[in-house]
C-alpha cells in the first residue's frame, strides 16, 4: 500500500494513527430523524441535526461540544442526487469541502462518487462508495482503487429494536478523517430514504 499521510479533509484531528470504530445511532421514533456518533465505549463524537424547516435539505454535523463542524446541503434541481458539504455553517461556494453525487442515475446498489472541493474537472473522484444501504454494509475506498478507506456494517441489538433505534458501526481505517466518513455515510443515508419515499 503506498504511503498513508493523514488526510484531513474536514479537519486533520479527526485522523488517528489507528482503525477508529464508531457506532452510529439514528433515532427512528422521533419526529425528525436525529443522529449521534459514539465511540466504542458510548462517548458522543459528533451529533448531526436538522433544520424543520428545510428537513433533507440541509444538516449539520456537530461536534461533542455541539461546535458545527460541517453543513451537508442537497443541490436541488440535480438528476444525479447530489449534495454538497461545507465548512462549519457556511453554505458559500468558497467553504465548500466536497460533493458527492450518484455515480449514474438508476441503480440497484448505491454507488456514490466523491469530489474534493480541489478536484473542479469532476473527471476521476477522490472516493467512491459502495454497498447495499439496506443491509446496512457498504464499503468506502480511495479513489477508483480497492484500497478501502471505511467499511459500514449493521449492529442488531434486541435494545436498539425495543428503544426504536438503528444501530451500524463504522470502521474508519488509519489516517482517514473520520468526521469525512461519518459526513458520507449520513448522505447515503438521506439518499436511501429517498429512495424509500419514491
Amino acid at each position: 500500500m503506498q504511503n498513508q499521510r493523514p488526510s484531513g479533509i474536514i479537519n486533520p484531528k479527526y485522523c488517528a494513527p489507528y482503525n477508529v470504530d464508531l457506532a452510529i445511532v439514528r433515532k427512528v421514533l422521533t419526529l425528525s430523524d436525529s443522529f449521534t456518533v459514539t465511540d466504542v465505549n458510548g462517548k458522543i463524537v459528533f451529533n448531526l441535526k436538522g433544520s424543520l424547516m428545510t428537513l433533507h435539505d440541509h444538516r449539520v454535523l456537530l461536534d461533542a461540544a455541539g461546535e458545527p463542524i460541517a453543513t451537508l446541503r442537497r443541490k436541488i434541481m440535480s438528476a444525479h442526487d447530489q449534495w454538497q458539504v461545507f465548512r462549519g455553517e457556511s453554505t458559500e461556494l468558497k467553504d465548500l469541502i466536497f460533493s458527492v453525487k450518484k455515480s449514474s442515475v438508476f441503480q440497484l446498489k448505491t454507488k456514490l462518487d466523491v469530489f474534493l472541493a480541489n478536484n473542479t474537472k469532476e473527471e476521476v473522484c477522490d472516493f467512491k462508495v459502495k454497498g447495499s444501504w439496506f443491509e446496512r454494509s457498504c464499503v468506502v475506498y480511495a479513489g477508483e482503487s480497492l484500497t478501502i478507506a471505511a467499511q459500514m456494517h449493521k449492529k442488531h441489538t434486541v435494545q436498539s429494536i425495543a428503544l426504536g433505534k438503528d444501530n451500524f458501526i463504522v470502521t474508519v481505517y488509519p489516517n482517514i478523517d473520520y468526521a469525512f466518513i461519518v459526513a458520507l455515510i449520513l448522505i447515503l443515508d438521506e439518499i436511501n430514504q429517498d429512495k424509500k419515499k419514491d
